[in-house]
Parts: C-alpha cells; structure tokens; sequence
C-alpha cells in the first residue's frame, strides 16, 4: 500500500491516495500506523518539490544501502572483533575509501537544468 503512494504522478494524486491507504488502515484496526503515515505524509512526499526526473533518486537511498552492504559483508569476513574499536577502524577506512574514490569521481544525480524542446 505505501508503494502505491510513491507511484502516484503528481504530490496531489499521492496525497488522495494516502488517504485511501490511511482509511484503509483505519478499517484494519490498525490506528497507530495510521495516524503514524497521515503526520508524515507531506514529509515523505517533499520529492515532489524538485524536477520529476530526480524523483527516483531523492526518495529512495540506494547508495547508502549499498554501503551497509559492504560494511555488513566485511565485518562478517571478520567475526568478532577484539574490541569495539577494531570494528570502528574498519568501517572509518572502507567509509574513507568509498569517499574518496567513488563517490569523489562519480555522480548519482545530474543537476543541470533540462531545456524542453
């Protein structure tokens, strides 16, 4: 139901829907994630704010869960670490690579303005 909000056209026809979700929730006895999504709808839907061709990459965060991924998948590698600072060291060097080669180098959104023809 919620993805269905984010697929909507248009910040007004993702706000009708939300009300339809909010109403259905409502029906399921489920009151707190209703009143949970209706506070945060407009929150959720600031996207809607910028040009639509940066939607896709301002409301999801694929780069930051590729990290975790990355972080997760070496600290595994490891097992357990001696200490908390062992593993602080290890995910303070692989953020540290990260910024400085692939993020320093490549763009997730290009920000020049697109003239219609």
């Amino acid at each position: 139901m919620l993805k269905a909000i984010h697929a909507q056209e248009d910040k007004e026809a993702a706000r009708q829907k939300t009300a339809e979700v909010v109403k259905k929730l409502q029906i399921l006895r489920l009151e707190k994630a209703s009143k949970l999504l209706e506070s945060g709808c407009d929150e959720t839907l600031s996207y809607y704010a910028f040009p639509a061709t940066h939607w896709r990459h301002i409301r999801t965060n694929n780069p930051l869960e590729r990290l975790n991924r990355e972080i997760r998948r070496r600290t595994r590698v490891v097992g357990s670490f001696p200490d908390g600072h062992a593993a602080l060291m290890l995910v303070a060097a692989r953020l540290r690579y990260m910024a400085g080669q692939k993020w320093g180098t490549q763009r997730y959104m290009n920000m020049k303005q697109e003239v219609p023809t």
